[in-house]
């Protein structure tokens, strides 16, 4: 059955005359002023698609009406170039009945300037809100459509985390010293438990306007943003656009035969996995055909963005997000399944919007070139992405494999770094690449163990060279695991965020001492890192892997940082004649996590796996 949810300002609006009826319009209002005047609005309602549509306001235009193929959608494009705020009147009639909508304009609550993205200065950290906090036991157990399980005892149903347990804790985030947070999707997914598994990661949609109540409310979520905001701390708002979860209404009901990739009668496809395809230039149809048209899993129907209207649906329902609950930044899941040309649309459609807004896409190839041209403006690609930032796999899987070896002469350990960074110059613009150690869809960096040696190396790494950095949630209390049983092992509960939790890793006592060595270490970074021109806006310069040890300096307008790792498990000497051109004159240097003082006069004994961030 269809599934039905009605908007409390639009049921306000709606007069109860039989004939004609409404269940929803998409988006369920929108803004004056907006650089692009033209808005497609999704009417819902049983036998819609034959109705003639008036609309009783100044400055609108009906642009055209479209007749979907479903006798229960009706696409309205309409021309706001210069609508002002307040309520519009739609009228719908049909066969002599009619129903008046009060669709509301609203005031924007800034300009698109004023509209800043996240950048190479902020430190993005990276949670589930199922797995985070639970902040309302209230939300836990809500009717919906479909069944669901809270369980924490099995790791890959849902857990009871929600947006209200992550606004208790944004004092947290400061203490940590991160600037932004990126959550998995929040949006509802209203799909039901199968074969011991769940939704709870967000990533099947069911519906494009609304936050999953298990999680909160859309004014909750605005809280969240507003209060985060007020600690100075961004939001990034994961999205999906290849695909929706097997539960939206579309699938019950195609607005048009072609809403989906293989739809409903034809042969099932999956998705091959391999985005390879996309750039290749010598890729066969067949492989090209599985790699975008094909659907991520079964319960997860890929969406066709070569529709021109699910396109401008998604384009708008993103725009929405931005307007109505202030998210600093967009997190696009999935980036190369979906059609490349309707996808660099919705970039080109955000840059002209908001320019200096920033999104970043998935893009889970391990090669810098492929990467590269993903990017904004790359020479490398036939036709412009318009994508600003692109996510960094080659530093994750060199450092992945970096961890497991010793550095040697040649082509091992951190020697794998320095030859994935020589290709930086593929990038339009490397401040715009994301990097990160481990994510909610890999092993944890620690595996099952607990090398807090390496873990400190790779956390050096990647909050000093030239990268946005990412990281994951409970990186900085040892948090563990991984996926060889299932994925939920990567992402387990944070300590302390749960009723019934033995202990809180949230505060200093709660935490073991090697829990509150490694948060020490890492807050002490961070904090040193905020505001630090050094590293947002300084050269870097990286010498290639000798006798094991691993340096780069980042050097600006006089001051000068050296990241040093060795890179074995043995002693080794940090020859200070080596990095003479960089050192210089300087005889001093302090070690930006421990305060400890350094002299540059003569060569360093490095301890086995011994990190030091060396500030003169």
């Amino acid at each position: 059955m269809r599934k039905k949810i009605l908007f409390m300002a639009l049921l306000a609006g709606i007069a109860s005359v039989a004939g004609v009826k409404i269940d929803r319009i998409d988006p369920p209002n929108w803004f004056g002023g907006m650089k692009n005047s033209s808005v497609q609005l999704m009417v819902c309602g049983q036998g819609i698609k034959n109705c003639e549509l008036m609309v009783d306001y100044p400055g609108v235009l009906v642009d055209s009406v479209v007749n979907v193929d479903s006798e229960n959608y009706l696409l309205v494009y309409l021309n706001m170039a210069n609508a002002q705020p307040g309520n519009m009147k739609l009228v719908f009639k049909k066969n002599g009945s009619k129903r008046i909508v009060n669709y509301e304009i609203k005031k924007r609550d800034m300009n698109a300037h004023a509209r800043q993205g996240f950048s190479n200065a902020d430190v993005l950290y990276m949670l589930m809100p199922d797995r985070f906090a639970n902040g309302d036991i209230s939300n836990d157990r809500l009717k919906m459509k479909s069944n669901y399980t809270v369980d924490r005892q099995e790791p890959s149903l849902r857990h009871g985390g929600d947006l209200e347990g992550i606004r208790r804790h944004l004092d947290y985030f400061n203490e940590l010293g991160v600037t932004a947070l990126w959550f998995t999707p929040v949006l509802e997914n209203d799909s039901p438990d199968m074969n011991g598994s769940s939704t709870y990661h967000g990533y099947a949609t069911t519906d494009y306007y609304r936050v999953d109540p298990r999680f909160g409310t859309n004014a909750e979520y605005k809280k969240l943003v507003d209060e985060a905001h007020e600690h100075g701390l961004k939001v990034v708002m994961d999205m999906i656009f290849n695909h929706c979860g097997l539960e939206h209404p579309w699938l019950a009901d195609l607005p048009t035969h072609d809403w989906l990739n293989r739809p409903a009668g034809e042969k099932y496809m999956q998705t091959s996995y391999k985005l390879t395809p996309v750039m290749d230039p010598y890729a066969s149809k067949i492989d090209m055909k599985e790699t975008v048209e094909g659907w991520f899993v079964p319960t997860m129907p890929d969406l066709n963005q070569n529709n021109v209207h699910v396109m401008n649906y998604l384009i708008q329902n993103s725009i929405w997000w931005i307007e109505t609950v202030g998210i600093d930044g967009i997190r696009m899941d999935t980036y190369p399944y979906a059609y490349a040309a309707p996808m660099a649309r919705w970039m080109k459609a955000i840059d002209e919007q908001y320019p200096d807004f920033n999104v970043v896409g998935e893009t889970w190839v391990t090669e810098p070139a492929y990467t590269a041209s993903w990017q904004k403006n790359s020479r490398l690609a036939k036709e412009n992405s318009y994508l600003k930032t692109v996510m960094d796999f080659a530093f994750y899987e060199r450092l992945d494999s970096a961890k497991r070896e010793e550095t040697d002469g040649w082509w091992k350990g951190y020697n794998r770094l320095y030859n994935s960074f020589v290709y930086d110059y593929l990038y339009t613009d490397i401040n715009h690449v994301m990097a990160f150690i481990e994510n909610h869809d890999t092993d944890r960096f620690l595996g099952e163990g607990q090398d807090v040696d390496k873990l400190k190396q790779a956390l050096a790494l990647l909050l000093t060279v030239k990268r946005i950095p990412q990281l994951y949630y409970g990186t900085e209390v040892l948090m563990n695991g991984t996926k060889k049983i299932t994925d939920g092992n990567v992402r387990k509960d944070f300590v302390g965020g749960f009723p019934g939790d033995d202990r809180n890793c949230f505060t200093q006592a709660g935490r073991t001492a090697q829990e509150n060595d490694m948060f020490t270490w890492l807050s002490a970074v961070l904090h040193w890192r905020q505001g630090n021109d050094v590293i947002v806006k300084g050269k870097m310069t990286q010498f290639v892997p000798w006798n094991g040890v691993y340096v780069i300096a980042r050097r600006h307008e006089g001051k000068n940082v050296l990241t040093v790792l060795n890179g074995t498990d043995k002693a080794a000497v940090f020859d200070v004649k080596r990095y003479a051109e960089v050192i210089g004159v300087h005889a001093h240097a302090t070690d930006v996590p421990t305060g400890v003082q350094y002299r540059l006069d003569s060569n360093i004994a490095l301890s086995p796996r011994q990190t030091l961030i060396l500030e003169f």
